[in-house]
């Protein structure tokens, strides 16, 4: 059969670098970090006190109180950037087929502030079982795509997909999918999270997985160099709207860009490692561009998993380097995790949007904070070290992996007719 194209004709997005896509954009094309010292609790026992936490956001702003009592924070994130490019795109909600629209989104570990505090509340009372009747609703990581289906009457296909660090990408590859198989016109796509808390910075912090350089802490987040020693943690979301191009432009949607294609892998190797050869890496990028029926010269840009993690950057690397030979040298790379740090399950969502607009605005955003670099990385990759890069960008691919060796990747690329 032949597939139906897909098209993005609306963004939203809730950042360490700033709660709309404007600023979002802007801060990254400045090199500007997101990471500070923890304001969300007290953080001075902890081995690592600072994250790139989402700044000024009030639920208040946003939501009743009666409503924000109903939500986690990342359902709060996940339903502020949808209404944002809910209204990016102009959709005309009495005009639409509500039963042809829905919402497929992301997210690794969902309500954990809500599990955190229910339990401690039961924990330091007088044990009796007081938990919350919104407990289960407000933690469970499909809750946000149903506020959202329910926000705007969005009755077709509605779920959240859950692969760690690769939940969003996998959520708009799922969105890509429904929408070429005729089976939705629309969806709502992306990821939210929102793990900066004791439980979360505590878990990843013994894993030894995030930085610890407390007196570092604006410069942390510092993929392929040779000091590096971990993530940071972020927290925020993203929300893209997919549509069937010949819905889209009956309406006379704005496009940004159209969806070529996306992969799944593999690593089937470690809990948390990733295949030091890059194996699950080479996989789904070759498995992106197969989807796409693109070739690795047809790519400009990889904005890549990039955590800063010893072991992932190198394995990142050898996979692009064997997927696409010579040509990975004549591409831009960046990770803008040096700038907004890592936001688990909704990195994708965040991630496909720098790549979205780099295509839009010809600019390629850097990758800050590398200060030494690194003997096992050949020096003839283009970097995109410390300022953004002006170039045409026909095609972006965005790389995320996850623990449990979960790995996707999407292309997006100039809409042309």
């Amino acid at each position: 059969m032949e597939f139906k194209r897909v098209v993005i004709t609306g963004l939203g997005a809730i950042t360490p670098l700033g709660n709309n896509v404007e600023e979002y954009w802007k801060n990254l094309m400045d090199g500007v970090s997101g990471s500070d010292h923890i304001t969300l609790f007290d953080a001075s026992k902890f081995k690592t006190r600072f994250a790139c936490e989402v700044k000024n956001f009030d639920p208040k702003d946003h939501f009743d109180r009666k409503e924000a009592r109903k939500l986690d924070r990342f359902a709060q994130f996940a339903l502020v950037a949808a209404d944002q490019a809910m209204q990016d795109s102009k959709l005309d909600l009495e005009a639409i087929d509500h039963d042809s629209a829905g919402v497929i989104w992301g997210s690794g570990i969902g309500g954990i502030n809500t599990f955190l505090e229910e339990v401690r509340n039961y924990v330091t009372g007088d044990g009796t079982p007081r938990f919350s009747p919104f407990f289960i609703p407000k933690m469970i990581s499909d809750i946000a795509s149903g506020h959202i289906s329910m926000k705007y009457n969005f009755r077709g296909p509605n779920f959240t997909t859950v692969s760690a660090c690769a939940s969003s990408t996998n959520a708009m590859i799922d969105a890509l999918n429904y929408i070429r198989l005729g089976k939705a016109n629309i969806i709502i796509t992306g990821g939210s999270e929102a793990s900066i808390n004791e439980a979360g910075m505590g878990g990843f912090s013994s894993m030894q997985a995030i930085s610890s350089r407390n007196d570092e802490y604006k410069t942390a987040s510092r993929p392929f160099c040779k000091t590096r020693d971990g993530f940071v943690m972020g927290e925020g979301g993203a929300a893209l709207i997919f549509e069937e191009l010949e819905h889209a432009k009956k309406r006379g949607a704005k496009i940004y860009a159209e969806v070529a294609g996306g992969g799944l892998s593999a690593d089937a190797h470690h809990l948390t490692a990733p295949h030091p050869e890059g194996l699950g890496a080479m996989n789904v990028m070759k498995n992106a561009l197969n989807d796409a029926g693109m070739k690795p010269e047809d790519i400009d840009y990889i904005n890549v998993h990039g955590t800063a993690t010893p072991r992932g950057d190198i394995a990142e690397l050898l996979g692009i380097k064997e997927v696409f030979k010579d040509h990975a040298f004549k591409m831009n790379v960046s990770s803008t995790k040096s700038m907004t740090g890592h936001l688990l399950g909704a990195a994708g969502a965040i991630e496909t949007l720098a790549a979205l607009c780099a295509i839009h605005n010809g600019v390629i955003p850097p990758t800050i904070n590398l200060q030494e670099k690194d003997p096992e990385i050949d020096p003839q990759w283009n970097l995109t070290l410390d300022k953004a890069q002006k170039r045409e960008v026909k095609a972006a691919l965005s790389n995320t992996f996850g623990f449990g060796g979960h790995n996707a990747s999407v292309i997006v690329k100039k809409y042309t007719e």
